[in-house]
């Protein structure tokens, strides 16, 4: 059935989660502000969107105000991968911290309901398994991984200050790992590294002894659980965890890849990094239970459909290289 048209503004909509986002919104027929300020957000996500008339793209900072007139607010914007948070990461604090008390005073303004993309970096180095709502996480304040680990905790805080404070109506989700096409390929991921290292015939670099487990959902099954949360009654406002609850360990993940690919990639260990946790696996029985909603995409049905779009990617790297200045009629 066809949803009453809601006028959607969705941060760091150029992103990787925020591409598709905007795209299935407005295949349910909504009219979508994408509001980026493209550090890690890419135009060429939302190219094939510029077209259609419901759709707006922006160039913003979430870190400073924002002043529209809309119906619903995702709030996605902040760098999510490790080599882009730790790049800048006061940076990384702001966007989450001031980034979530401007999202929350637009949405008391205008009277929006609003979406936290919250993370599952909020449990840290988890000491429960698989990970619940009710768990408060085992989180290092003083680490490399702080600034987006923390930053997400406040704005989850902010978010239910405004909510008790002002009735501000709010949904927050926690993100475990999720894969798909644009991700970007130097993001530091564990498939993107992987895929992208694999196609070029490079080694495959797992940090650790590879037995440390993550459990990986695809980017189409995320996204229908933001939408589902958004449509939710309001008494619903979480925080509700999204993601795959099937775990598996990193090194069969870079196994899966390599045959996969048909790649003679090898697989080669690194030291594992500081406060990278040995587990993360969610409990979704709240998003079962209250959204309907639980991942149907196979891992190796996703992986193929990610790795056809880095090969592309890279072909088209690779063709833009060969057109040099002499070559050019």
């Amino acid at each position: 059935m066809r949803l009453t048209r809601q006028r959607v503004l969705v941060t760091g909509g150029a992103g990787f989660l925020g591409s598709h986002l905007c795209e299935r919104l407005l295949r349910e027929g909504h009219d979508v502000l994408c509001a980026d300020n493209y550090f890690t957000g890419r135009k060429d996500n939302i190219a094939h969107l510029l077209s259609d008339p419901h759709f707006e793209a922006m160039r913003h900072d979430i870190t400073f105000p924002l002043y529209v007139e809309v119906d619903q607010i995702y709030n996605l914007a902040c760098p999510a991968s490790p080599v882009h948070y730790q790049h800048d990461p006061v940076q990384t604090t702001k966007t989450s911290v001031i980034g979530a008390i401007n999202m929350l005073g637009l949405a008391k303004r205008v009277g929006a309901r609003i979406m936290q993309a919250s993370t599952s970096e909020v449990y840290g180095d988890p000491t429960v398994h698989p990970q619940t709502e009710e768990y408060r996480g085992n989180v290092n304040p003083l680490g490399p991984r702080a600034c987006y680990d923390e930053g997400k905790r406040c704005a989850e805080t902010l978010f239910f200050d405004y909510h008790r404070q002002h009735k501000t109506r709010i949904k927050v989700v926690r993100i475990f790992n999720t894969y798909g096409p644009r991700m970007h390929p130097n993001d530091g991921r564990v498939v993107s590294n992987f895929i992208v290292q694999a196609l070029r015939g490079q080694d495959i670099t797992v940090y650790g002894d590879g037995q440390q487990t993550r459990a990986f959902c695809y980017v189409d099954d995320l996204v229908d659980g933001f939408i589902r949360m958004m449509a939710s009654p309001t008494e619903v406002v979480g925080p509700i965890n999204l993601g795959n609850p099937h775990e598996i360990p990193v090194r069969e993940l870079a196994e899966r890849v390599i045959a996969l690919t048909g790649s003679r990639s090898r697989i080669i260990y690194r030291p594992l990094p500081q406060d990278d946790p040995l587990q993360r696996c969610p409990d979704i029985t709240r998003a079962k239970t209250l959204l309907g909603w639980q991942p149907h995409v196979p891992l190796d049905e996703g992986l193929k459909r990610t790795i056809a779009y880095f090969e592309n990617l890279l072909l088209e790297r690779e063709e833009a290289r060969a057109i040099t200045p002499a070559a050019v009629q």
